[in-house]
């Protein structure tokens, strides 16, 4: 049992195979069962029960740092208390020097004139979770950054195959948009060569911010020889074979993205509670599934339990592909270990405005399908009027100047709004600001 200022994760395990996975080592990112040949594999931390008090402290992850796998693992490796959250304000320090900002709390507001516009009371509503003044404009840093802390932390106490910082295995990410700017940002403050693989449409503006933060940008063409699924997932899961450390936000690729992304969920429990009214559900955009996986770890931990529903576009949608056939196969508890017939890569080209969700496989589906189940909530597969429309109300009615997958979340509240109480309290978040 963890004592008054202990860390509260205990271990983990992998949720398809049950593997015990240890927090001990350094450079462990995830199940020892997975292999090149089957990434259908991912890992949950296992917590002691204890009463959720975070600490007062701006920085979220030195507020919530009992409760995150990264501290767990830097005690048991031996760096104390004191040398935990030095490694973390030292970090926060660097990124801000690159990004004009730290890690802070962001704002969670009831958006009265979006609350009046879809019909809610007074006494129930919208609020809304702005990501978009976060590191480098979205949620994906948060992910990103307790990745950031495992590999520092290894170094202090010198469990890395490199002797000196001039030696380091280069980082490696798949992605298009938010994911390889935070990643990027990331590295450029500690000065770690990263190398991001994007799709041949990849947007310019991306690409130059990418390239003004030092990035080795590598474009993936899909190739004869590929099976299915992102080419940028299979070049990025090459170098990582060659050496290169998984630095992106899916969790069978590397699991302690699923410890940091949980401070979004922990912030919003406590900001509303803060406010006076009880959360009844919560929307959260679905692409590679971690974003709505850790939220529901986060609301697991911290004892509250807002319906939970993953919105995805309905031209890429294969989480509530997932949930039918879990349900279907045996439940959606478990299912886990029913991966291979429940998830597999969209069948079709995917396609959308919210084109940041466009992952055609939710690699972190397990962790979502289950808080789905545990809070009684559901998919919701958002029209593509509904998503442009709701990219179009955000602008109209709230200050936040979000992108399209950004506002994603509250597509799937509009395509769903006649099952939601006039009286009921809902939270979307706007993550990923319009570039």
């Amino acid at each position: 049992m963890a004592g008054p200022a202990d860390p509260v994760v205990t271990g983990a395990h992998c949720e398809v195979c049950g593997t015990i996975v240890v927090v001990d080592r350094g450079l462990v990112f995830g199940c020892p069962n997975a292999s090149p040949e089957d990434r259908r594999h991912v890992v949950r931390f296992d917590s002691d029960v204890v009463p959720f008090r975070p600490i007062d402290d701006e920085n979220p992850f030195l507020a919530y740092r009992r409760w995150l796998a990264v501290d767990a693992f830097g005690a048991a490796v031996g760096l104390d208390d004191g040398e935990r959250a030095r490694v973390i304000a030292d970090l926060d320090a660097a990124v801000e020097r690159v990004a004009g900002t730290g890690f802070r709390r962001t704002p969670m507001l009831r958006a009265d004139r979006l609350s009046e516009s879809l019909g809610f009371s007074e006494s129930g509503g919208v609020w809304v979770k702005d990501e978009t003044h976060n590191v480098a404009g979205s949620h994906k840093a948060r992910h990103l950054f307790t990745e950031l802390v495992h590999l520092v932390m290894a170094e202090r106490a010198g469990l890395a195959p490199w002797s000196s910082p001039a030696g380091r295995a280069p980082l490696a990410v798949a992605s298009c948009g938010n994911a390889a700017v935070a990643a990027s940002t990331l590295a450029a403050a500690v000065d770690w060569p990263i190398a991001v693989h994007v799709p041949v449409a990849a947007d310019a503006t991306v690409l130059g911010m990418l390239e003004r933060l030092g990035a080795d940008v590598r474009v993936c063409e899909r190739r004869a020889s590929d099976p299915s699924g992102d080419p940028c997932v299979l070049r990025f899961r090459e170098v990582v074979r060659d050496g290169a450390v998984p630095f992106g936000v899916q969790g069978p690729e590397n699991m302690w993205c699923l410890d940091g992304g949980r401070t979004i969920g922990w912030e919003m429990t406590d900001q509303i509670a803060a406010q006076g009214p009880m959360l009844d559900r919560i929307f959260i955009q679905v692409g590679g599934g971690a974003f709505a996986a850790c939220v529901g770890a986060s609301l697991r931990a911290s004892g509250v339990h807002p319906r939970l529903h993953a919105v995805q576009a309905a031209g890429c949608a294969p989480l509530a592909r997932a949930w039918d056939r879990a349900r279907a196969t045996g439940g959606a508890h478990g299912a886990g270990k029913r991966w291979r017939e429940c998830m597999w890569p969209w069948d079709s080209t995917p396609v959308s405005l919210a084109d940041g969700i466009l992952d055609d496989e939710t690699y972190d589906w397990i962790g979502v399908v289950e808080a789905m189940a545990e809070t009684g909530g559901s998919p919701v597969v958002a029209p593509e009027d509904v998503i442009v429309g709701a990219h179009r109300l955000a602008h109209e009615l709230t200050d936040i100047d979000v992108s399209p997958t950004g506002s994603a979340g509250l597509a799937g509240l509009i395509a769903m709004r006649e099952e939601v109480g006039h009286d009921e309290c809902v939270a979307v978040v706007f993550s990923g600001v319009r570039r």
